[in-house]
């Protein structure tokens, strides 16, 4: 008996540490886990400039973020506006890049957004996404948008199907009045297959609305030259566009834009919006907005795209109200913020960070 007492006595100690070991282990997990906030970021396919921007501003706020603030961003791939609503709906994504008519879509519930996004808060306008019409060459008549009403059931490429450029491009073209249901004969695909579908003459135009230079454009252009045509737009029917959604500007790529271009182009712009959830901490919005436009220089150095971007437009053609750690970081910089974008604030107020 004496030997099974002392044999415990010494075997007690050693369980005694072993435990302690496990408990603090569990607990530095537990810190680790609850300091760690992944957060994914959604953008569009990797032919267009939604994809590498998002990658660029990701590796920037984790770069800034992840070891001072515990916050962990990270962009994906998708098949654009359309389904980054979806992700965003369904907290597969807490941040998504728009374009600028789904941002208004969203909150009022309109276009192809049958339901309004409540939750929905919006960040921050980005750069510019950029109306690239293009057009064989052959087809071309008076160089603008109504050479579309020429076509007579040749393959034309609006998006992938359901994505951002698919349903922006419907709606210019049924706002502007082109008949395309009976025109076109439609295909769908990624901007780096429509690329090549122009190369390989399986269709004859295609729809990319993007920030400039765009890849997809510039890769067409390095192979095609002047047998393909980015269409103009008139005064005319940049009004018809903004009736409804005042959100298009003029845009001009100065000759030199893509490869072979040796005129100057003029088209039309609208602003991408970076939007998130309206339950993500007011701490990290105002992180991550914040990150942004300090870094904003690096941003541009990345991706030509962002020069467009200005702090004094970054609240403009916003739809959904500025999330409560955005309004935070404006106001901070001086920017005046418009009633429209300022929702539930004194819930905000009261309630810091949650």
């Amino acid at each position: 008996m004496t030997s099974t007492r002392n044999s415990t006595r010494f075997q007690f100690p050693k369980l005694l540490l072993l435990v302690s070991l496990l408990v603090a282990t569990l607990a530095a997990c537990s810190d680790e886990l609850s300091r760690t906030r992944p957060y994914v970021l959604t953008t569009a396919t990797t032919g267009g400039t939604f994809y590498p921007v998002g990658v660029a501003l990701a590796t920037i706020a984790h770069a800034q973020l992840s070891e001072s603030q515990g916050i962990s961003l990270t962009a994906i791939s998708s098949a654009g506006s359309f389904e980054n609503v979806k992700l965003l709906r369904d907290n597969q994504a807490q941040f998504a890049i728009l374009q600028g008519p789904f941002g208004a879509w969203s909150w009022t519930g309109e276009g192809p957004v049958s339901n309004p996004q409540t939750y929905m808060r919006s960040v921050s306008a980005l750069w510019k996404n950029v109306e690239h019409f293009v057009l064989l060459q052959e087809l071309v008549r008076n160089g603008d948008m109504m050479d579309l009403q020429n076509l007579d059931g040749e393959r034309y490429v609006l998006g992938a199907r359901n994505s951002g450029a698919e349903q922006t491009g419907r709606f210019i073209l049924d706002t502007l009045g082109i008949p395309y249901e009976e025109k076109f004969t439609l295909a769908y695909m990624g901007y780096g297959p429509t690329s090549s579908a122009i190369q390989d003459g399986n269709i004859v135009g295609m729809n990319i609305p993007a920030g400039a230079p765009v890849s997809a454009i510039t890769r067409a252009y390095a192979q095609m030259g002047d047998r393909i045509t980015i269409l103009d737009w008139t005064q005319e029917q940049l009004d018809r566009l903004n009736a409804k959604y005042p959100l298009w500007d003029w845009y001009d790529f100065p000759p030199g834009t893509y490869p072979n271009q040796d005129q100057l182009v003029r088209t039309v712009a609208s602003p991408n919006v970076l939007v998130t959830r309206e339950d993500i901490p007011e701490e990290v919005v105002y992180n991550i907005t914040k990150v942004i436009w300090e870094n904003l220089a690096t941003l541009q150095e990345i991706h030509g795209a962002t020069r467009d971007m200005r702090m004094e437009i970054a609240v403009q053609g916003l739809g959904a109200p500025l999330h409560a750690g955005a309004l935070r970081y404006y106001r901070e910089v001086g920017i005046d913020i418009p009633e429209r974008l300022i929702l539930n604030e004194s819930v905000a107020a009261a309630e810091p960070g949650d």
